[in-house]
């Protein structure tokens, strides 16, 4: 590309990126700031949590002489979601891939490191000896890479039985933790695309839908694409390839072991507190991410049946064709040299609603008179009565998750069918579901057939239910149960 053309690029970046929009931004330190503080613990916080503690910020700022305007914290915030900076849906904020790539751009300013050469190049040659050994056509080419790859292989493991131990030393030991900690924070990245792009498809869709005059028939061939197209997108293939990694049992327990193990080292003393503790609930964090998006996906196909059967878009093309005739009209007025202000004796039906009768008011009947003669006055008590401590009587996640951990921890993996035939259900489908929320809460691996589970309700009535089949495991859950978000 020319310098024509790349200059043509740049502008295009520099009007339309909202990345880029938020670094030039006259208040791009505060709003990066906020968001960077925000969201150092959680990845979703609630829309009045985030106004309250934007409003206590912006107070500091005005006595600090550092901040004039007397504008809300929700007006910026509401400006910031349109600006495309932060995401809101269900009162919860969550950050965008917009404000991903600028704080990540600010950390890459501020933590660069020229000793990371050596890890890079290490990272590098895995990956082309990996690919080169996967798209090899020739099975003999390819088993003598596998067999030059089990002879290192052995190599070590024959200098380790000899006595031979290779230590790193403490400037490689810093340089691998800290490559870890900064390929482990843009994962993140690709889930941000893919909410982007099923947004993007809603609106395309819709507009779509306005514009193109399409029966319903053909709106839907039109979801199915592109929700084809969008698995096969960058973002999309990368999120897919994630989540089956993800959902793979075996390799999700040995990355959460080797994590594990490697911050109870002495070398996780070089990682930051803040550093420490992401990697430390990164598994958590990247299932409760990938739920999200799953989420966003479901709502999306779900406001989009719900467009298509309401007929609103009918409605909003009907609109959009008056206004274009409307359109068509007054220019026709204009090249005609009429004026526009002159008076006319057209009379509109606009205006306040006009009754003609009583009846057209619609009245409402009045209630029949309440009949009170027979309550008691009852003097309030402090101490509740029984019969409040019953209904009060609901299932407490917190044990139902105690109970399972100490299940698996006795009896190793098994599905909630086995936990069930160990633990006896005996509230009902309430206990079932708080099952249920408790394996999905640790991102326990779904299978592809269902199972069947008895369960008692609290009159001893027996139910059967069908449900997905979870495979659960002791080492999913963290070690304080409060951490689990269920």
């Amino acid at each position: 590309m020319n310098f024509q053309g790349l200059q043509a690029k740049y502008r295009r970046l520099f009007l339309e990126s909202a990345a880029w929009k938020l670094l030039r931004a006259d208040n791009a330190p505060v709003i990066l700031a906020f968001i960077a503080d925000l969201f150092s613990d959680e990845s979703e916080v609630a829309f009045s949590r985030a106004r309250i503690a934007l409003d206590a910020e912006l107070e500091r700022c005005r006595e600090l002489g550092v901040w004039e305007t007397e504008t809300g914290a929700g007006a910026y915030l509401n400006q910031w979601i349109r600006s495309g900076w932060l995401r809101e849906m269900d009162d919860k904020l969550t950050k965008t891939d917009a404000g991903e790539i600028a704080l990540r751009f600010c950390h890459g300013l501020d933590q660069r490191s020229t000793g990371t050469t050596a890890s890079h190049l290490r990272i590098v040659q895995e990956a082309v000896r990996d690919l080169a050994v996967a798209i090899l056509p020739n099975a003999d080419e390819r088993i003598a890479l596998l067999e030059q790859k089990k002879a290192e292989l052995q190599r070590e493991i024959d200098a380790l039985k000899a006595g031979v131990v290779t230590q790193l030393s403490e400037a490689q030991q810093r340089e691998r933790i800290r490559e870890i900690y900064q390929l482990a924070s843009v994962l993140t990245g690709d889930f941000r695309r893919v909410e982007d792009e099923i947004r993007e498809l809603d609106q395309n869709i819709r507009i779509q839908m306005i514009e193109g005059g399409a029966r319903r028939g053909d709106i839907l061939l039109s979801v199915m694409e592109k929700e084809a197209v969008l698995a096969k997108t960058d973002a999309g293939s990368a999120f897919e390839g994630f989540f089956q990694l993800l959902c793979d049992q075996n390799r999700s327990a040995e990355f959460k072991d080797q994590l594990r193990s490697i911050l109870s080292r002495p070398v996780a003393e070089q990682l930051t507190p803040q550093q420490h503790q992401f990697l430390g609930r990164l598994m958590r964090e990247l299932s409760n991410e990938s739920e999200r998006v799953f989420h966003i996906r479901r709502r999306t196909q779900e406001g989009l049946r719900a467009y298509i059967e309401s007929g609103a878009a009918q409605e909003n093309r009907a609109v959009d064709q008056l206004l274009h005739q409307l359109e068509r009209i007054a220019v026709d007025l204009k090249d005609a040299g009429l004026d526009a202000k002159i008076a006319t004796g057209l009379s509109l039906p606009v205006g306040p609603v006009k009754i003609s009768s009583p009846d057209a008011l619609g009245l409402r009947a009045a209630d029949e008179k309440l009949d009170t003669s027979d309550v008691e006055q009852q003097i309030n008590s402090r101490i509740p009565n029984l019969a409040m401590l019953d209904c009060l009587d609901a299932v407490q996640m917190q044990e139902v998750a105690l109970r399972t951990r100490d299940t698996l921890f006795k009896h190793g993996p098994m599905t909630i069918a086995a936990i069930a035939a160990r633990q006896p259900m005996k509230s009902g489908l309430e206990e079932l579901v708080a099952y249920l929320r408790v394996a999905r809460s640790v991102g326990a691996a779904t299978l592809d057939e269902r199972e069947r589970v008895e369960i008692w309700d609290r009159q001893g009535v027996r139910l059967q239910a069908a449900i997905p089949k979870y495979l659960l495991s002791a080492d999913m859950f963290p070690d304080n149960l409060e951490e689990m978000v269920i």
